[in-house]
């Protein structure tokens, strides 16, 4: 990867996550698609390993606001990914649940079912599912 590579995928990172704060779920939804066709094996496309990685990737910037944990023990399960923001940073935790060909509401409902929140018991501030 060359260095306008890496700037390029820096910037989509950025937009990535601005977009996702202001809940543009299409812009959102292309960006991922993205980083999925360009970060993940044909062989493993549809894994959730495979797509938490792509995730973690795809939001690289974000890690200069979030802490960026992977199966979260929380509530009564287990939180796919959960932004938690860093101190000093006026953003919105997020908990991400991972789903395959299912709508969102399937997996916000699972985060609401299975209190994924109370993974974020000392955090008061808004979070996004």
């Amino acid at each position: 990867m060359n260095w306008s590579e890496i700037v390029k995928s820096l910037q989509t990172s950025e937009i990535l996550l601005t977009a996702t704060l202001q809940c543009d779920e299409e812009k959102v939804a292309e960006l991922i698609q993205q980083s999925h066709l360009e970060n993940t094996s044909i062989l493993k496309y549809n894994d959730e390993n495979s797509l938490a990685c792509v995730i973690s990737i795809a939001y690289y910037t974000a890690r200069a606001n979030y802490e960026i944990i992977r199966e979260l023990p929380s509530g009564e399960g287990f939180a796919d990914l959960v932004f938690i923001p860093r101190k000093n940073c006026n953003v919105p935790a997020m908990i991400v649940e991972l789903k395959k060909d299912k709508a969102a509401n399937i997996a916000i409902n699972q985060i609401k079912r299975k209190k994924y929140v109370q993974g974020l018991k000392s955090y008061l501030g808004d979070i996004l599912l």
